[in-house]
């Protein structure tokens, strides 16, 4: 009896071993063999060909930058030639600190990131969470009171009072819109005629810095203070505030060395900026002027409406963070003595809402709120962070977490202290920049909170320079991304912890002294919305002083 013949290209398991099949049928055995081979290279070249694209994805958006990079530096920056030979080139951190920052078209590292599915499935999970915390509410809600409402009375609060926030800002805006540029305008006409040119610039000088001090200086202190608002219109003015100091010393900086080295003809004015650049340059997402940016060639409304969407996303995202996972812990421990075990304890519970109101702040601001400007005005450059989160080092990490903030104090705090020393003391230059941006950070969370208590000073000015100096550059092992972001989470639970423990106890005063009794249940947090923000708005003293 015959069997019947096998399609070909096929293989079936059958009893025979293939040994048997060879001695009855060699030809049989030798196609097994082959089918045996090209399968286990198939599965190699799969292996390969997996490889390949894991490495090529992450490194050709390395690549790119640095092909446009050098594909924009413009031909005269190359060196000339001297005796037949080239002069040395100089390395890419000089040229940088000489040459400025370059803007070119290109995108956000998320929005590249976002059209892999892999990475956009994380996305759609902190979207999961966000509903979680919703039914959570609910749930909770109706259990204790019966009823399936969301309230938002704490949100509504904290941006209350937004008509002198609007009219604040507008001063502020529109003192920075004109003073600065029609001072410009006048010492430049003056300065090429005038006979002592470093009498002019002086005491053009002066004055300048005398009228900022007081508008952009004392206004906004008074006007958060005066009208006591809340926490979030506090916040919206001091920011205002120091991103509109941050812009007018870039215009000055870069426009005021343009007009003295460009001496003008006779019976010729000097050039200026036009009015519009400057205007433009207030609004778009970036604090180095330049007269022009690259720009897109049309206004994606879908792209704005959807990242406005993911804004108001994640501003709700940040009070249910307070609400369900800072609130309740630290409402339970202030009925608690004060010791050792429950310091590490609450420090440790607020790891997770830390980390969590971290990454919802990089997200909103750094990604979202600064590209829908960025799209509003078709401004092209949209590198405003880098891919901070695999950092191996503090060093990299303060250099790539927030670009635009980084760029300002390299080019106007790093470089100038070491133009101003020869480019001696890049130790001391490294510090000053850090002690900067400690105090800058403290002042806006004074001001905003409405009480000082230097945590985020002390984490900054301290810790920040020891860590930048000790994980460096040098660090490239993976282990040492794992030690940032393990820093990362103790540092961000410090924060909240000392933060949340300070405000609640000036809630606990605060509804003393408006006579607001503190319960445990989830009714009462209504009730007690406005006290926290009473104490916040009061000095301790004073309210202690009220009691006695």
């Amino acid at each position: 009896m015959t069997t019947a013949e096998q399609p070909k290209g096929l293989c079936h398991r059958n009893v025979r071993t293939p040994e048997s099949d060879e001695v009855s049928n060699p030809d049989r055995g030798n196609n097994y063999l082959q089918e045996e081979d090209l399968r286990q290279w198939q599965k190699h070249a799969q292996n390969v060909k997996v490889k390949v694209l894991e490495q090529v994805q992450d490194q050709l958006s390395d690549i790119l930058d640095k092909a446009l990079t050098e594909s924009v530096q413009p031909f005269t920056q190359l060196q000339p030639t001297v005796n037949g030979k080239t002069n040395k080139k100089p390395s890419s951190r000089s040229q940088r600190m000489d040459d400025g920052k370059v803007f070119m078209t290109r995108q956000s590292l998320l929005d590249e990131l976002f059209e892999i599915n892999h990475i956009r499935t994380i996305y759609h999970m902190f979207i999961a969470v966000l509903l979680i915390f919703c039914m959570s509410t609910l749930a909770v809600d109706y259990i204790d009171q019966g009823r399936l409402v969301l309230e938002f009375d704490l949100l509504f609060f904290a941006f209350g009072k937004l008509g002198t926030v609007t009219w604040a800002w507008t001063v502020m805006f529109a003192y920075t819109l004109l003073v600065p540029y029609y001072t410009l305008v006048f010492w430049g006409s003056l300065y090429h005629t005038f006979p002592s040119k470093l009498g002019i610039s002086l005491s053009t000088g002066l004055v300048l810095a005398a009228v900022q001090t007081y508008v952009l200086g004392h206004f906004p202190i008074y006007v958060v203070v005066h009208y006591q608002l809340p926490p979030a219109s506090r916040f919206i003015v001091i920011l205002e505030q120091i991103r509109l100091l941050m812009k007018s010393y870039s215009f000055i900086r870069e426009t005021a060395p343009a007009v003295i080295k460009n001496t003008p003809k006779e019976g010729e004015s000097p050039r200026f900026p036009t009015l519009s650049s400057y205007l433009y340059f207030l609004f778009c997402p970036t604090l180095i002027y330049r007269e022009s940016y690259p720009r897109n060639s049309h206004i994606r409304w879908k792209y704005v409406a959807v990242t406005l969407g993911m804004i108001l996303g994640c501003l709700f995202y940040g009070y249910f963070i307070l609400v369900r996972l800072c609130v309740p812990v630290f409402r339970h421990e202030a009925h608690q003595p004060f010791s050792k075990r429950t310091m590490v304890l609450a420090v440790f519970n607020s790891i997770l809402p830390g980390i969590m109101l971290l990454l919802l702040c990089f997200f909103a601001f750094l990604h979202c709120w600064l590209n829908l400007f960025g799209e509003l005005l078709r401004f092209a450059d949209r590198m405003f962070y880098k891919d901070w989160w695999n950092s191996t080092s503090f060093t990299n990490y303060y250099r790539t977490w927030n670009v635009v903030v980084h760029d300002w104090l390299f080019y106007y705090g790093y470089r100038d202290f070491l133009w101003l020393s020869k480019r001696k003391f890049r130790t001391a230059a490294m510090l000053s920049v850090f002690i900067v941006s400690a105090v800058v950070h403290e002042y806006a969370l004074s001001m905003g909170f409405g009480f000082f208590y230097p945590v985020m000073f002390c984490l900054f000015a301290v810790f920040g320079v020891v860590f930048n100096f000790t994980l460096n550059d040098k660090r490239q092992s993976p282990v040492f991304n794992v030690i940032m972001w393990a820093c990362l989470f103790l540092g961000q639970g410090v924060q909240v912890c000392l933060y949340c423990q300070e405000c609640w106890q000036r809630l606990v005063g605060g509804s003393r002294y408006v006579n607001q009794p503190m319960t445990g249940s989830t009714a009462s947090y209504q009730s007690a919305t406005k006290p926290v923000f009473v104490c916040l708005l009061r000095p301790s003293e004073v309210i202690q002083e009220e009691e006695d």
